[in-house]
């Protein structure tokens, strides 16, 4: 955790890469009440990413959290629906 405010978040995610900052991102960017949704990577060998987030009034870990869920119900409709595309 890099910054931890009600309205600002920034922190890092280790291990991951530009795929699944992307798809945080733009989940994020869904929330009307989020300033910003934004992530960088000094370079892909040797640093990892950082999460920014900014919101107006509401809860920036909350933002993050919903859109987590959101993102999780979105992957299993596409698993369900792959699965009976397949049958």
């Amino acid at each position: 955790m890099i910054t931890d405010e009600k309205t600002k978040l920034e922190f890092e995610l280790v291990n991951e890469d530009h795929t699944f900052c992307n798809v945080i991102r733009k989940e994020l960017w869904n929330n009307e009440d989020v300033n910003s949704a934004a992530y960088r990577i000094h370079h892909p060998l040797v640093s990892q990413p950082v999460i920014l987030i900014e919101t107006q009034k509401s809860d920036a870990k909350k933002a993050l959290i919903t859109s987590i869920e959101s993102l999780r119900k979105k992957v299993a409709e596409l698993k369900t629906t792959f699965s009976k595309t397949l049958k």
